[in-house]
């Protein structure tokens, strides 16, 4: 360590004061603790203004808030000129970015990125290097797998897996995908229109599906993406019988083509078939003082679809419909709603669930 670092380490110690951090610093000690060091060339992309946190180069010239320093009268007549372009709606050059993982640094282009700013503008076109981690820890190895899966295909989004060598299971879905639209002569043979189309009708639809399956609670390591994976393959490419999320069968067909149509049908990606419809029959033993209040608050929940006074050892029969998700379970969401609600009434003094098994209902199939 030289011995002005070490001069300023006692001097920060004594005084209390930490060095002020630079924005050339931050990204300084960014690429250092992410060891970035591998340069890919990304192309030119809209970037949003939010996700550009730090500066690269001529921080000097400009404050913690890249807006241009006090006394520099020559920058600042330059900021004025691309202003006024902007506004004519004169074509601006794209600015230059370092990208590590979900930030961006300026590398040239700083008067730009302020009057764009100043405008009121949410993007700025940019030319983009990725700088990537270069070790081979799993995470650096699995940020690698995801931005070039992404860089691959041009997808817009990185699709986030936590296991290493995984995407070649996307790579075959996106080339089945492809020999279909060519056979059916939809499409040409170009590989990244193929991604795309796999991504927004086949990977998009999935994963709503996944996320509002609830099956993420059980797995709280594992992504929707994750899930998306080990459902899908088993699903279309090994045709085996999993031991998690099987009721996903009710809904995915086992031919992957068969599945997007099914999505691309509908008009919303809602999902209707993901909420299932529960039938439960309480009895119940109230205080009668209290009669008069719960029968109100029972009129005013939907779930509540009948009422009825009975003789006998329960004062009171209900009949409640509630809805699911596919894959979570029927006694968690109905105690869960009589825990919640029926039974933090005043007056109720005990309740008896009872579940149907089969129902048959006169004038229906």
């Amino acid at each position: 360590m030289s011995s002005k670092s070490i001069l300023e380490k006692v001097s920060s110690f004594v005084t209390g004061k930490k060095k002020k951090e630079t924005p050339e610093s931050s990204f300084n000690l960014r690429q250092q603790q992410e060891g970035a060091w591998d340069a890919v060339k990304r192309g030119t992309l809209m970037v949003p203004l939010e996700r550009i946190v730090g500066s690269v180069g001529r921080y000097h010239d400009f404050d913690r808030e890249f807006k241009v320093r006090r006394g520099s009268h020559h920058r600042s007549e330059r900021l004025e000129g691309i202003l006024r372009a902007m506004r004519d709606g004169r074509a601006i050059p794209s600015i230059a970015l370092y990208q590590i993982k979900d930030d961006f640094y300026i590398l040239d282009g700083h008067h730009r990125y302020q009057a764009a700013r100043e405008l009121g503008c949410r993007e700025i076109l940019s030319r983009i290097i990725e700088l990537l981690p270069s070790d081979n820890s799993l995470k650096s190895i699995l940020y690698r797998e995801k931005s070039e899966f992404k860089e691959k295909y041009h997808l817009p989004e990185i699709i986030d897996l936590t296991e290493p060598g995984q995407f070649a299971r996307f790579d075959w879905q996106i080339a089945e995908h492809q020999k279909h639209l060519v056979s059916s002569e939809k499409w040409g043979s170009n590989i990244g229109e193929a991604a795309r189309d796999w991504y927004d009708t086949i990977y998009l639809p999935l994963n709503i599906l996944v996320e509002r399956s609830g099956l993420l609670e059980a797995f709280p390591r594992r992504t929707s993406a994750d899930l998306c994976l080990y459902i899908s393959t088993h699903q279309w490419q090994l045709g085996r019988t999993r031991k998690y999320g099987i009721k996903f069968d009710k809904l995915i067909p086992t031919d992957m083509e068969a599945f997007r149509m099914d999505m691309m049908n509908r008009s919303e990606q809602d999902y209707p078939e993901m909420k299932r419809e529960i039938t439960v029959f309480m009895l119940l033993n109230i205080d009668g003082k209290e009669e008069k209040e719960l029968l109100r608050r029972m009129k005013e929940l939907d779930e509540i679809r009948e009422i009825h006074t009975v003789h006998g050892s329960f004062d009171l029969l209900i009949r409640i419909t509630l809805h699911r998700d596919l894959l979570s379970s029927d006694a968690e969401l109905i105690s869960q709603f009589t825990q919640e609600t029926i039974r933090q009434w005043p007056g109720v003094s005990s309740t008896q669930t009872l579940i149907p098994g089969m129902s048959i209902i006169k004038g229906e199939n």
